[in-house]
């Protein structure tokens, strides 16, 4: 591995850290990330795919995840319809339906493509519902996050080359004025 994949892994292993610290998932809930390996390099998205570059900034992501006990679920490119790579304990787990299909760096993306390679035992689903989510080069998780999805600002604004943005999700506040919530800090703002 090259000393820029070294960073470029470092980076997304900090980011992840970042991520999960502020967010506070419980142990067991899905990580979704997008990640345009393109982007990354500095190319515009689907036009530099990288096997390479995907092992560095999924390998910095798994480890953050495994440290923390939550599953990683890798998004593949729009050619697999945005399908998610995870390991089959949690597609099983979370009720969801496999598809039968191996990812490639031109079919669904080099880092979904590490992802499947990587996971002892990974399964393809068409659709999740993501506690938290990073997205690396604009790639589109939003389709995989719980109903409310909420922005969260990290010091790492980049991997790479690649914008980085991320969310976290929490429960839907429902009952109005007179309902009384769990979590006060998750109450919705009277703006």
């Amino acid at each position: 591995m090259t000393k820029e994949m070294t960073i470029i892994g470092e980076e997304a292993y900090r980011a992840a850290r970042e991520l999960l610290e502020v967010a506070g998932p419980e142990k067991g809930d899905i990580f979704v990330v997008g990640c345009s390996t393109s982007e990354v390099a500095g190319a515009g998205i689907g036009t530099f795919s990288s096997p390479e570059l995907a092992e560095a900034v999924f390998g910095g992501i798994y480890q953050a995840t495994q440290e923390a006990g939550v599953w990683l679920a890798a998004q593949c490119c729009e050619h697999l319809n945005r399908a998610i790579v995870l390991e089959k304990e949690a597609a099983v787990r979370y009720g969801c339906e496999p598809v039968n299909v191996v990812p490639q760096p031109k079919a669904g993306g080099s880092f979904a493509t590490a992802a499947y390679k990587a996971f002892e035992h990974p399964a393809v689903v068409e659709h999740i519902k993501a506690h938290l989510g990073m997205d690396i080069g604009d790639t589109l998780i939003g389709m995989h996050l719980r109903d409310v999805a909420v922005p969260v600002r990290l010091r790492i604004r980049e991997i790479g080359d690649a914008r980085l943005v991320c969310a976290r999700t929490r429960p839907k506040f429902i009952g109005g004025s007179r309902a009384i919530y769990e979590d006060e800090g998750n109450r919705p703002s009277s703006s």
